[in-house]
């Protein structure tokens, strides 16, 4: 008689866990395209930065709702320096393309958002590192400084190249705001994405100095601010918890 309320009571506990999980759980598309734009300010061999903007597009694998693998590719203008201002005047416009391979992570993998409102608003929060390449196009550069140059009028040619590649490694802090369908899956996201960009070598400003005359010891980087838009797409999987 014990044994068989033991097991009753085992079968019913089963059961109640069985229904608990499957209510506890969602799909989610594991496929994503985005696209976006914005400003960008780069920091370079050159004393001051300026304004540029950045188009990306992607295509990301999710292997959780908030885990993914992707791919970035990037069309740009990035630029520093000031003929008539800076100290060497020297002064760069590169029209650039780059690849990387990008991971990133959400805090809604981390935190359990299902029972706060205001973890439920945040979970869309992450960070990510990836690595890739970068092309350069110098389009504009002063190579000589000008004839009416306040020091060193005409020195010159500045050493460095018009077309290199360099490799990248772009760092990311974001936030995606999602929206569902009908049937409770996430099908669009607004994204908002802050990416500072190191490059390593010099061709970001196309100036290759030595460090004897010119201090020149960090990667040449920019930062980009951009906006963007998600489509989800592709076969669904089960994640653990409702979203």
């Amino acid at each position: 008689m014990i044994f068989k309320l033991s097991r009753s009571t085992a079968l019913t506990v089963l059961f109640f866990l069985l229904i608990n999980y499957s209510f506890a759980q969602s799909n989610y598309f594991k496929w994503s395209v985005g696209f976006g734009a914005g400003p960008n300010y780069s920091k370079t061999d050159v004393l001051k930065g300026s304004w540029g903007h950045t188009v990306y597009g992607e295509v990301n694998h999710y292997l959780t709702p908030f885990v993914s693998l992707g791919l970035e590719g990037q069309y740009g203008l990035v630029q520093g320096g000031d003929i008539h201002t800076d100290p060497h005047n020297r002064q760069f416009l590169n029209d650039y393309t780059s690849l990387s391979v990008n991971f990133k992570m959400a805090l809604g993998e981390l935190i359990d958002f299902e029972r706060s409102t205001l973890l439920d608003n945040i979970k869309g929060i992450y960070v990510g590192i990836g690595v890739g390449a970068i092309k350069n196009n110098i389009a504009d550069i002063v190579r000589r400084k000008p004839m009416w140059a306040a020091i060193d009028p005409g020195y010159g040619p500045f050493p460095g190249e018009n077309k290199t590649t360099n490799l990248w490694v772009p760092l990311n802090l974001g936030y995606n705001y999602y929206f569902y369908d009908g049937y409770g899956y996430a099908r669009f996201a607004i994204n908002l994405n802050l990416q500072s960009n190191f490059t390593f070598g010099e061709g970001l400003d196309g100036y290759d100095d030595s460090s004897v005359n010119f201090k020149n010891y960090s990667p040449d980087t920019y930062n980009t601010y951009s906006i963007g838009v998600k489509c989800f797409f592709g076969n669904t999987r089960v994640y653990r918890r409702t979203l």
